[in-house]
């Protein structure tokens, strides 16, 4: 199956608000100041309603004196709303229903982001790529297969699901998981040359954003790469598409999910891949093309059914 795109994947956060008595001329400034098209109107800890840019254009249209104008004469209200874990094909649902452009996220009546048809345009190939938007994929194999990596260690776990063990296709998929660890973070800082004091340093860390040491963005990501290194055959990178959603602290298991979503050509494939932490969040989102060449004949695939 494919981890479906979620509106926490997409939405714009922190929200900016304003309140209802606020007015017209307010809000033209705040647009400018923040580089923004809308905000959402809060009165009493709730979302009330949203005012656009095309809200705003209408009113000095149709108003001679529109900039002492209150913001809830303007408003577009009530809002429509979704969830934070709710799927992106349900947001776009319910944007159709209500005919609306944007949908306030609230999570137990907290506002927590915006979802517009702008953020869902910017994931556009990713929706259409994961079939985000279409039902359930057949149900497939199960296996773990052994074949050109040198070695593998005790922490690490991989897992492939395939329509058949004999050849790759559309909705194959593969695992491969593991703890990032002291060890990976120095070792990775030596040999790329990046000792950013974020990955190192615990004193200065805490002094950020994130408040803790995190591991390199290109380390986790490595876990794809490991991924696909275990599927049948031998796979060449062609391309790699990466967006970084979230951090990953020393310590922390995560796991790389790869899965075939398109055959350009014999032997040459489009995967969705993921990186996913331990409460199964997706960290990294992304896609790959790879070919898939014969392994050489000393290699041999070693296969073991999963019960």
């Amino acid at each position: 199956m494919s981890y479906p795109i979620r509106v926490a994947d997409v939405m714009s956060t922190p929200v900016v608000t304003a309140a209802p008595d606020e007015t017209v001329s307010d809000a033209a400034g705040t647009f400018l100041e923040e580089g923004i098209n809308s905000v959402v109107i809060v009165e009493d800890d709730e979302a009330a309603g949203i005012v656009t840019g095309t809200d705003l254009i209408q009113a000095l249209d149709q108003d001679e004196s529109p900039r002492e104008k209150p913001l809830e004469a303007v408003m577009s209200a009530p809002v429509a709303m979704t969830g934070p874990a709710a799927e992106l094909k349900d947001a776009l649902e319910t944007m159709h229903d209500h005919g609306v452009a944007r949908l306030v996220v609230v999570e137990d009546g907290r506002l927590v982001g915006l979802v517009s048809t702008d953020d869902v345009i910017r994931y556009a190939p990713q929706v259409f790529h994961r079939g985000a938007l279409a039902g359930e994929s057949e149900p497939t194999a199960q296996y773990h297969a052994r074949q050109e990596t040198e070695y593998e260690l005790s922490d690490w776990e991989f897992e492939c699901s395939t329509v058949s063990c004999d050849q790759l296709s559309v909705g194959d998929r593969v695992e491969f998981s593991k703890t990032i660890s002291e060890t990976d973070v120095r070792s990775f800082a030596t040999a790329s040359g990046d000792t950013n004091r974020l990955h190192l340093d615990e004193s200065y860390a805490r002094e950020t954003r994130f408040g803790q040491r995190i591991a390199h963005g290109t380390l986790v990501s490595g876990l794809i790469s490991a991924a696909l290194a275990r599927l049948p055959g031998l796979t060449i990178y062609v391309s790699q598409d990466l967006v970084f959603l979230g951090p990953i602290g020393l310590g922390e298991r995560v796991t790389a999910v790869c899965e075939i979503v398109g055959e350009i050509s014999d032997r040459k494939f489009e995967l969705t891949t993921d990186v996913l932490n331990a409460d199964g969040e997706r960290v990294i989102e992304g896609e790959a093309t790879v070919l898939v060449d014969d392994l050489p004949e000393t290699a041999a695939i070693e296969i073991e059914a999963v019960a």
